[in-house]
Order: structure tokens, then C-alpha cells, then sequence
């Protein structure tokens, strides 16, 4: 499957996401909202594992990528509940969804520049740059 097709369905499924907490944010205690969120997340992980060991697929599995899976679940679990926490002080969607996901990008990008070494070429940095320009358009007053 092309890469662009999956990160378009990644971007669609995380903007859902989002919406869904803030939603979910003025009906539920924030923490109660992201163990749920956790526990329905990892239900729907095993399920599509338990297929995958059915059908017999590679199932790579690593001390490095555990650690690494370990620690990205570890940045969810929080940011899913500083998202039901901020969304809880009334924060709309449309101003909420992009500053966390903006600034998502900006974190990637920093520590995949520093952190995993990696180059992007002159015209990604401008990109970048208008990223940080509408993140602060979007918390401005």
C-alpha cells in the first residue's frame, strides 16, 4: 500500500481522534476518558494481532522496538489525557485539534533532526516554519 494513502488515513483517523476526546471531554472525568480510550485501543490491537498470528505474518519483535513501542505508549497515554484536560477548559475543536497536532509535527521534526539524525532539504525547514507561524495564529488572542 503507498505510503501517502496511509498517511492520509493515519492524519484522518488522528483528526477523529482528537474530535472524539473533545467531544468526549464535557461528559467524562479526563482520566476515566483515556484509560477507556487505552483500554478500546488495545482491544482493537490484539484483535488485528491475534488475525496476523492466525494468518501466520512476520511478527518482528525486538528488546529495542518493545522499549520504543513502550515509550511512544507512554507519550499517548499523556497526551491523550493532557487533550481531555485541555479540551475540558472549553477549547473548540477547531482550534485544539490543530495546535496539538501542529505542534506534534514540530516535536517530530525536532527530534527527528537531532534525536534520530535524519536531513530535510531547504524548502521542508519553510514548511516547518509556517507550522510554527499557525501554530501561534491559532493561540493568539
Amino acid at each position: 500500500m503507498n505510503w501517502i494513502f496511509l498517511g492520509l488515513m493515519s492524519a484522518f483517523f488522528f483528526g477523529a481522534y482528537n474530535v472524539f476526546i473533545k467531544v468526549a471531554s464535557g461528559h467524562i472525568n479526563q482520566i476515566v476518558g483515556a484509560v477507556i480510550l487505552q483500554v478500546v485501543a488495545a482491544l482493537v490491537g490484539g484483535a488485528i494481532l491475534l488475525i496476523l498470528k492466525f494468518s501466520h505474518a512476520p511478527l518482528a519483535i525486538s528488546q529495542k522496538g518493545i522499549a520504543y513501542a513502550a515509550l511512544a505508549g507512554v507519550m499517548v497515554g499523556l497526551a491523550e489525557i493532557t487533550s481531555f484536560y485541555m479540551f475540558s477548559k472549553g477549547v473548540s475543536a477547531s482550534i485544539g485539534v490543530p495546535l496539538v497536532i501542529g505542534g506534534s509535527i514540530l516535536v517530530a521534526a525536532v527530534l527527528g533532526l537531532f534525536f534520530l539524525r535524519e536531513t530535510i532539504m531547504p524548502l521542508h525547514y519553510l514548511g516547518i516554519a509556517l507550522i510554527i507561524g499557525g501554530v501561534v495564529l491559532l493561540t493568539a488572542k
